[in-house]
């Protein structure tokens, strides 16, 4: 993830912020939604943005790739705000991480978001429903959803890479090429990750059950993540 400037064609750089912007559209709408029935959430989701820009800014550089291979955090935020309100976040984070960090470039948010916002996130936020439709164990599910997102990021990133930019040499094997790039730092992380993740929940359980949306026994307080999504996912 963090595709640099100069790294996918122009065209690409367009479908891929194309692709995000479909994402994104229905994020803000749930934002908004939700800020007018609780003032609290607002503030909630900047904080759960800032969570994912510092998890996502520490980072080990792939040469192979042109990019870097770090933590997501964005399973954990769709898990605690939703997948769209994510994409959102993602897509914020990754402008400041460009400007201020250098890490990753404008032309290439699209791609970047689409990996890790929308693509890890979903995933993550998936497997997390999931697991927790057949009663699995809190921490498991939350440590399955982390390691998953944390891979599919990357899987992702690789596809995006290898789509634009693999020549002669057939899709499916430079894409596998791209993602053995990442794997030997990525693997560790992902394993972090889920650790991170599940550790997170947890905690969020036991202190603060009412800002966890589809655990029972949270009570009937949905004010964080809306009464919608609350009854929904138990």
């Amino acid at each position: 993830m963090h595709i640099e400037d100069g790294i996918l064609p122009a065209q690409a750089c367009a479908m891929w912020y194309g692709a995000t912007a479909l994402f994104v559209y229905p994020g803000l709408r749930e934002i908004r939604r939700r800020t007018r029935e609780n003032l609290s959430y607002k503030p909630f989701l900047s904080m759960v943005g800032v969570a994912v820009f510092v998890i996502s800014a520490m980072h080990l550089p792939v040469p192979v790739t042109g990019s870097c291979s770090h933590p997501c955090g964005t399973s954990l935020a769709a898990i605690i705000v939703g997948p769209f309100a994510t994409a959102v976040v993602s897509s914020i984070v990754l402008f400041f991480q460009a400007i201020f960090l250098g890490h990753g470039g404008i032309t290439t948010i699209g791609a970047n978001d689409f990996s890790m916002g929308i693509a890890g996130g979903i995933s993550g936020y998936l497997c997390w429903r999931l697991l927790r439709r057949f009663k699995a164990p809190l921490w498991v599910a939350g440590g399955v959803a982390g390691f998953v997102g944390d891979i599919v990021t990357y899987m992702t990133s690789s596809f995006e890479l290898a789509l634009s930019l693999h020549g002669n040499v057939p899709l499916t094997r430079q894409w596998l090429i791209f993602f053995a790039g990442y794997g030997p730092t990525q693997l560790p992380l992902a394993v972090a990750e889920a650790v991170f993740t599940a550790a997170v929940l947890q905690v969020m359980y036991n202190r603060r059950p009412d800002l966890l949306p589809g655990v029972k026994g949270t009570g009937n307080r949905p004010a964080i993540t809306g009464k919608a999504e609350a009854e929904g996912l138990e």
